[in-house]
């Protein structure tokens, strides 16, 4: 008995222990961003990433980093671009699953076949051909062009809504036919309806990527004065005679307040869409 409690005690003890130490390793980043993003210049130079800065109250990196990385902008061009394309993501996402779930054709198996194998293919391998597709429809530096190449990118978000359409009884469909209700009026006055936890998952994993996106902004978005985002907008301070990290971990700090106001203000949401989207699907 004795032995079997010394084993539990072991196992529960290497168990919390790791979860401390990969914890700890998770928030290290973290924390020294913070500690850096008040020290200046000087003091950045002289001392290492954990050592304190010598006063707190000094907020010069976080006006020269929105300033000077033109993030004013940055979070407009952010914003139109995340805003239009969970819209346009969300209506077409789900009127597609709508079609391939409740309508059986011929070719519906070989859409979700092909669906499903752009999942396995990675985004960086098909950039030749998707640029060529943007140089030809003249939609470089355009944020328009940028907005439909985004919403071009959406299959989890459609697996996940057709999943939760597999929960839906026909029925419903119709009960609402027999009243004489039309498709469009079934889908959006009674399914779409029924779709909030599966949009509000969707929305999440959509939003994060596409306010992270660096690659294809700094990619298709050349020009840095009139169309930086938040994640490119940092890019100012890397250059050939050095990097200031002082002034980029104020800007990431700056880029991560929206994120965590979002979070805050909705966590009951957020948590009640990845809940239900975890039962569901």
């Amino acid at each position: 008995m004795n032995k079997a409690k010394a084993t539990k005690f072991i196992f529960s003890f290497l168990k919390y222990l790791s979860l401390v130490f990969f914890s700890f390793v998770a928030v290290l980043p973290i924390v020294s961003c913070v500690i850096t993003a008040f020290k200046t210049d000087t003091e950045y130079q002289q001392t290492n990433v954990m050592t304190m800065p010598e006063s707190w109250l000094n907020f010069d990196n976080f006006v020269q980093a929105f300033q000077r990385a033109n993030m004013g902008r940055g979070f407009i061009n952010s914003t139109i671009i995340l805003v239009a394309v969970l819209l346009i993501s969300t209506l077409v996402g789900t009127q597609l699953s709508y079609v391939l779930n409740r309508f059986k054709f011929r070719g519906n198996g070989l859409i979700r076949n092909l669906f499903l194998f752009a999942t396995l293919l990675p985004g960086i391998a098909m950039q030749i051909a998707v640029y060529e597709i943007m140089f030809t429809l003249n939609l470089i530096n355009s944020l328009v062009g940028y907005i439909i190449m985004m919403c071009g990118t959406d299959v989890i978000s459609i697996y996940i809504y057709i999943q939760f359409f597999e929960n839906i009884p026909n029925s419903l469909d119709e009960s609402a036919i027999v009243d004489g209700a039309g498709y469009f009026t079934i889908f959006y006055k009674i399914l779409l309806p029924l779709l909030k936890p599966a949009i509000v998952t969707s929305c999440i994993l959509k939003g994060v990527s596409v306010y992270n996106e660096y690659y294809c902004a700094n990619l298709y978005l050349q020009n840095k004065k009139l169309l930086p985002t938040v994640a490119t907008s940092l890019y100012t301070f890397v250059g050939p005679l050095g990097s200031k990290y002082n002034l980029i971990c104020a800007g990431v700090i700056i880029s991560l307040l929206p994120a965590l106001i979002v979070f805050v203000t909705c966590q009951k949401w957020i948590y009640s869409g990845l809940t239900s989207g975890a039962v569901k699907g």
